[in-house]
Order: structure tokens, then C-alpha cells, then sequence
């Protein structure tokens, strides 16, 4: 049997925690155009699962590889691939990441961006130059912060000349055109889509709260938030931040898959900030009002509360769950306060 290696997770910077791979495959990123893919198919590089190593495995076009790879140039062009990010977002900084490739990494890369949000770019699309050219080096991480901010659609990386990447990260926030929205129109104000965010949590040790806002239903018990199992006294807790502040009529937790696993009760907490930071955010969190009283959940259901507390305009939750366990979704539909 093949040896199958899996990369290690890298320690993030600042601008990647907390925040949302825009170029995630998984939310619906694609790739648009390639220069060429000759020995792996840039879909790859944008799956959202870490990069793996596989000894001896080798297909028609040679060793395969975990990544877009491009066949070796013998001209003076270089490659290059177009990506359709999953939501318009503004961008804060991403990886080039070629875990495992050692021989065959490009010895530089670019990144340029447009906004075309009626449509993929063409040959007349303006692009804005991200960053220069940076040397790169082989299987390893190459977090590089973005000032420009956007936003944008699509980004087109530059390879000089060739070689492959495991993955492209892209780290940022979706960009929502508020004031065009109408005062009435109710939504998911926690929703990815909409620029919900997680803040912090007690334990992630199964899944991060960012999956809970993820769109539709979770597909298997892996695509939810999920706490180890609670062996002292106290209960599990994740501090959310909306998309834009609002006031909620309807809560929805879903435990769709948690079957042995959910949490017995939940109850969430919330208030409105206007000026704190997300490490302070913990402890302010402890005293906000009550949202949502305590509710007893059941497994592989959605939960539907619409009896909640009248507390205004809110920006922040504390999501409590008792003692522990993994939760699917939860949205917070309302609308929006100017």
C-alpha cells in the first residue's frame, strides 16, 4: 500500500485567523482558466482539505501531485490561473502554499485581482496588481498580507516560469452591498454570505464555529462545530459576530448528523458593540443579556425559536451550548438596522 502523508497545519498570522478562505471550492470558488495543467488540474488547488502525499503514485502524465502543476516551459512565457472566488470579498492576505513540492515549485508567483461581478473576466478586464512577484520555496507556506482592498471577484495567479502549488488561501470577509438593501428585507445576518464571522470559542477540537455558517445543511457530522467531550463542570461556548447589526426575529439551530453527539441544551447570549477587540470581546461576553433562554435540543433536527427576547439592535452573540457536543448550523434571520 501507498504511504499517504497529509501536510501539517501551518501557524496562521494575523490576517488568516478568524477569517474566511474566499477561494474555498467548497462555498463554490472555481477555476476559470488555466495556462496549462499538464500534470495536476488547478481544481485542486483550491480544495479546502489539507494537501497530501502519496509515495509511488503515479498516473499517464507522471508523479502525481496534490496541487495544480504545470508541464515545464521552454519559452519565455510563464503560467498562470484564473479564480472565480466563492463570494466578492475583500481581501486581507493569502497563502501560496506547495507542501510537497520540492523539485517542481515555481521560484516566484504574483497575484492580481479584478471586480467583475457580472461575469468572468475577459481580454479586456483591467487587472490590479496585489503583490509584485515574491520568491518562493518548495513545500513550504508563503503568507503574504494584501493591502489593496477591493473588492473583488476574481484573482489571476502568476507562476514564473512554471511548477506547481498545493493550494491557494485566500483570507478575508464576503462584501455586502448593505445600503443597497432594503430596511424590511429580512436574512440570515450570520451567514457567511452576509459577512458573519467567528470570533472565539471555548474548544474546536472536532470543527471551528465558522462552519456553522456555512450555506444549506451540513453534509456529514465533519462539517459542523463540534467540542471535545467535556470531563469538568462548565459548558462550551463560541462568541459569533453578524454580518451587519440588526435585530433577530428567528433563531435556527441544526443538528443535522449529531445523532450521539449534540449538545442537551443551548441558550445564546448577545449585545451590540461598538468599539472593542475580539480578545476582550471573551470576557465582555460573560454579561451580555439573554437572547435566547436555555432550550433543549434533540439529534439530527433543525430547531426553530422564534419566542426570543426583544433586545434591539445586536452585533455579537455568545452561542452556549450544555455541556458540549457539535451543532450543524445556526442562523439568526432578521434585518438590518441602519
Amino acid at each position: 500500500m501507498n504511504q499517504r502523508i497529509v501536510a501539517a497545519p501551518a501557524e496562521l498570522p494575523g490576517f488568516a485567523r478568524n477569517t474566511l478562505n474566499l477561494a474555498d471550492s467548497s462555498l463554490g470558488a472555481v477555476i476559470v482558466a488555466v495556462s496549462d495543467e499538464f500534470f495536476a488540474p488547478g481544481p485542486r488547488m483550491i480544495d479546502p482539505a489539507p494537501p497530501v502525499f502519496v509515495a509511488d503514485l503515479y498516473d499517464d502524465n507522471g508523479k502525481w501531485m496534490d496541487g495544480w502543476e504545470t508541464r515545464r516551459r521552454r519559452d519565455t512565457g510563464h503560467d498562470w490561473c484564473i479564480i472565480r472566488l466563492a463570494y466578492a470579498g475583500i481581501i486581507d492576505g493569502v497563502d501560496i502554499d506547495t507542501s510537497f513540492f520540492t523539485g517542481n515549485f515555481p521560484p516566484a508567483a504574483s497575484l492580481e485581482a479584478c471586480f467583475s461581478p457580472a461575469g468572468d473576466p475577459g481580454a479586456d478586464t483591467h487587472w490590479h496588481i496585489l503583490f509584485e512577484p515574491i520568491d518562493l520555496s518548495g513545500d513550504r507556506h508563503h503568507f503574504q498580507a494584501v493591502s489593496a482592498r477591493g473588492p473583488w471577484t476574481h484573482l489571476r495567479l502568476n507562476l514564473f516560469p512554471d511548477g506547481g502549488i498545493a493550494r491557494l488561501r485566500v483570507y478575508g470577509s464576503p462584501y455586502c452591498e448593505w445600503q443597497s438593501r432594503s430596511a424590511d428585507e429580512e436574512c440570515d445576518l450570520l451567514a457567511l454570505e452576509n459577512g458573519g464571522r467567528q470570533v472565539a470559542w471555548s474548544d474546536a477540537h472536532y470543527g471551528e464555529p465558522m462552519r456553522l455558517l456555512r450555506p444549506g445543511r451540513g453534509i456529514n457530522m465533519g462539517d459542523g462545530w463540534e467540542t471535545r467531550r467535556r470531563r469538568e463542570p462548565g459548558n462550551d461556548w463560541c462568541i459569533l459576530q453578524l454580518g451587519h447589526p440588526g435585530i433577530i426575529s428567528e433563531i435556527i439551530v441544526d443538528t443535522a448528523h449529531f445523532k450521539g453527539n449534540f449538545p442537551a441544551r443551548c441558550s445564546i447570549q448577545a449585545a451590540l458593540v461598538q468599539d472593542s477587540t475580539d480578545k476582550a470581546l471573551i470576557t465582555q461576553s460573560m454579561f451580555w443579556k439573554t437572547l435566547l433562554p436555555e432550550q433543549p435540543l434533540g439529534a439530527d433536527r433543525v430547531h426553530s425559536f422564534r419566542d426570543i427576547e426583544a433586545l434591539g439592535t445586536i452585533s455579537h452573540i455568545r452561542f452556549n451550548i450544555m455541556p458540549d457536543g457539535g451543532v450543524s448550523r445556526l442562523r439568526l434571520r432578521g434585518r438590518i438596522s441602519r
